[in-house]
């Protein structure tokens, strides 16, 4: 339940903003998605041309540029998502606790653009890290809060079409994102740099936007509400549907390899050059990009856990055709089809799995539901990045993948026995 906050007074309770009947919308006829969802989606698309401009060279600048090994690349790598999915938590809860989901990820959206100039001063494992872990927190913060806000503004049988509009135009960023990144790459003679200081401007944009454009709400719990409370967020676990979603996501979170790692990988099998290194990142954001809004329409049809554990079952052919690709040679099609299925992933899993947690935690609780959710996945990836990272070292990189495909199987396996029954 929403109540306005513009000015800080409170209004009275209203309902979440409407989305089965718009004025001049025949009843037959889906109505438009709210505003909220279409403000946020903007923040998201200007902040990821900013932190994709960043990711698209941050492989390369590490372990070519510096010097890491593959085992220091999956221990940044798996701190870059484990620090996010330590404060998740916090994020979601302050949110639900206050009220104020919006401030919440505003604060989150601003501390990420603080770290993007901090890029240029760190050059040692340590600070990178550092700075690493800083923007990780600050994408923890935002995370929960702005996937909150999403779903309370869409209507239960819309979410994911919301969450898939919201999706698409945040990957319209990691679609420039890549570009601008090779560009300046190309003509900047400190490239890296210059990627960096871009990045930082594109950011702060992005945080001028939402405190400009994303409507200021209020939720207040209902009265009968149980009180918002870290112990409450965590009893949202006794829920049989949260619980089995939750951990279906922890079980195929472990078993994800890290994009860092695919396209590292995908260099690997195919010879692409360093130059080029920059616009993989673009292949897996276009596939989602395009595929993002109708899967997440499939969803809302056929089901929302059809869609997600359909999307892991691209992933794991992605995984097959880059174990293939190395051992076969290498084929034209290799890339565009490994980059094709990656993207699906993306879009069949990231907004669809939080359409459906959703529907399984009351609106009050909505932040700290999805956070227990994302944190979950997250920490198993950050697991998933170091075991990865270290068996790349110790037995190779094909070894490590092949035990990676073979695990997401068998998790994809027992995630289809765990459906939760309203997903």
């Amino acid at each position: 339940m929403y109540v306005a906050d513009s000015r800080g007074t409170p209004a009275p309770a209203v309902t979440p903003e409407p989305s089965a009947v718009a004025p001049g919308t025949s009843p037959g006829r889906r109505a438009a998605l709210a505003p909220t969802v279409l403000a946020l989606g903007t923040v998201s698309l200007i902040t990821d041309v900013s932190s994709e401009m960043v990711t698209a060279v941050l492989p390369l600048y590490l372990v070519a540029g510096l010097g890491l090994s593959p085992l220091g690349f999956g221990l940044l790598d798996g701190l870059y998502n484990g620090v996010s999915a330590l404060v998740r938590l916090t994020g979601g809860h302050l949110g639900d606790r206050f009220g104020r989901h919006k401030a919440l990820a505003g604060i989150g959206y601003a501390l990420s653009a603080l770290c993007k100039p901090l890029l240029l001063l760190a050059h040692t494992l340590p600070a990178i890290g550092a700075v690493l872990a800083l923007d990780r927190t600050g994408k923890g913060l935002r995370t929960a809060p702005r996937d909150a806000l999403i779903s309370l503004a869409a209507a239960p049988e819309d979410r994911g079409r919301a969450f898939g509009v919201h999706r698409a135009m945040d990957t319209a960023g990691a679609l420039i994102g890549p570009i601008l990144a090779f560009l300046i790459l190309r003509g900047a003679a400190d490239g890296y740099d210059a990627v960096f200081t871009v990045s930082a401007c594109v950011a702060v944009l992005g945080v001028l936007v939402l405190v400009l454009f994303v409507p200021g709400r209020r939720t207040e719990p209902a009265a009968h509400a149980e009180p918002v409370s870290l112990k409450a967020s965590f009893g949202l676990l006794r829920r049989r549907d949260l619980r089995r979603i939750g951990l279906c996501a922890l079980l195929l979170g472990l078993c994800t390899v890290s994009d860092g790692f695919v396209f590292l990988l995908l260099q690997r099998a195919t010879g692409i050059s360093d130059r080029w290194f920059a616009l993989l990142p673009l292949g897996t954001a276009a596939a989602f990009f395009l595929l993002a809004l109708p899967l997440g329409r499939l969803a809302d049809r056929i089901g929302r856990w059809r869609v997600f554990l359909g999307g892991h079952l691209a992933l794991l052919a992605a995984y097959g055709l880059l174990l293939a690709g190395g051992q076969h040679g290498q084929h034209p099609a290799l890339p565009y089809a490994v980059l094709l299925l990656h993207g699906s992933f993306y879009a069949a899993t990231d907004g669809v799995l939080m359409a459906a947690a959703a529907g399984a935690v009351p609106e009050e609780h909505r932040g700290g539901g999805l956070a227990l959710v994302q944190t979950g996945q997250s920490l198993a990836r950050f697991a998933a990045s170091l075991c990865f990272g270290a068996a790349w070292t110790v037995w190779g990189a094909r070894p490590a993948l092949a035990g990676a495909a073979a695990l997401l199987a068998v998790a994809a396996a027992v995630c289809v026995r765990l459906r939760p029954a309203d997903a």
